[in-house]
């Protein structure tokens, strides 16, 4: 496989182990448009709010050219850790998606999220990003390790791919909210691959770093 299919996987899955989680907030944005609050507003929020993650996530690249490579791959300790987590709270987390799946069924005119935030940030497409944001420490967590163990070329493969999934990932929330028993179950099960994501993803960062040299193998 070549350096621009590892690239590609890579950046595909990264994306959707640490933005499963966004499909239930972006389906609640979605299940609460309006006159005021349109689509547009919901895309260019995303896009803003993930781009503010990305660039919070940049240090590690940076600090990928001035360290040796085997010694990057440890950060993919951090996937692998969070990965572990996720699945000894595994209980906790099908808790709250299926609390979060229920009020998709039943959407209000008065959610919480927008509501609290309403009187902080007026413009809905700030609403939105600063979600995206406050929902984003995995995110850096993930992609700071990922970014450092990348040269140039495959930096920017997998800001492409990130960037085209902002999208797929809006166009997948919109449809599953006028399908409220496929998004259910859809989320269910993805919490219950996702750890295992993160895991095979900290793998292949230790695995492409050769960091296995530091032990002499």
């Amino acid at each position: 496989m070549n350096w621009f299919a590892q690239a590609v996987i890579a950046g595909v899955t990264s994306f959707v182990a640490t933005n499963l989680d966004d499909i239930l907030i972006l389906m609640l944005f979605f299940a609460q448009m309006n006159a005021t609050f349109r689509p547009k507003h919901i895309f260019i929020g995303q896009y803003l709010g993930f781009t503010v993650l990305i660039a919070l996530s940049l240090p590690g690249f940076f600090g990928g050219l001035v360290l040796p490579k085997m010694w990057i791959g440890l950060l993919g300790l951090v996937p692998i850790a969070i990965g572990i987590k996720q699945l000894v709270d595994q209980k906790n987390n099908e808790t709250t998606i299926q609390l979060m799946s229920d009020d998709i069924k039943q959407p209000q005119a008065g959610q919480p999220i927008l509501s609290s935030l309403g009187s902080l940030l007026a413009p809905p497409t700030y609403q939105v990003a600063t979600i995206t944001i406050a929902n984003g420490g995995d995110n850096v967590g993930i992609y700071v390790p990922l970014f450092a163990n990348s040269n140039l070329l495959e930096l920017g493969v997998i800001l492409s791919v990130f960037f085209v999934m902002v999208s797929v990932w809006c166009c997948i929330a919109y449809q599953l909210t006028r399908h409220p028993i496929v998004a259910q179950n859809l989320t269910r099960h993805g919490s219950t691959i996702v750890p295992y994501v993160l895991i095979g993803l900290g793998i292949f960062i230790l695995i492409d770093g050769e960091t296995y040299r530091l032990l002499g193998l």
